[in-house]
């Protein structure tokens, strides 16, 4: 069972599918209180590091992990490359709830494997939190 989370620190795979969704969401918002980050909602922004670690610890069977590395390998952090990936998928599930029609799991896994640093600072900065 996990009690800690650092986003700069990838998790074992295993035991982060294993755990309680609500129980990550925990310990995830227990990380940023500890690191004192002011956040706008800190459950949704926690919601979002939930769903992109669980796409990262599917591996091959998403293109995250594969975005986080070549994020990283650009020089971001883990953690701001996962408010990166998190951001597209905010921008999904926005249009999602606007449009009334379903994420499509294609479109955005374009847009992850498009996903570059250059890019998401163009159009987040390093406050893009998915939020």
């Amino acid at each position: 069972m996990l009690t800690k989370y650092d986003p700069d620190h990838a998790p074992d795979p295993e035991r982060w599918l294993a755990q309680d969704e609500m129980q990550l969401m925990e310990i995830v918002q227990r990380y940023h209180r500890r690191e004192q980050i002011p956040l706008p909602n800190e459950r949704v922004h926690a919601s979002y590091h939930v769903m992109v670690e669980n796409q990262v610890a599917l591996g091959e069977k998403t293109p995250v992990r594969d975005a986080l590395d070549r994020l990283m390998g650009e020089g971001m952090s883990r953690h701001d490359a996962l408010h990166a990936v998190g951001a597209v998928l905010a921008k999904h599930m926005h249009r999602a709830t606007e449009t009334n029609v379903p994420v499509s799991r294609e479109a955005y896994y374009a847009d992850i494997r498009a996903l570059t640093r250059e890019g998401w600072l163009a159009e987040y900065g390093l406050t893009g939190t998915g939020d």
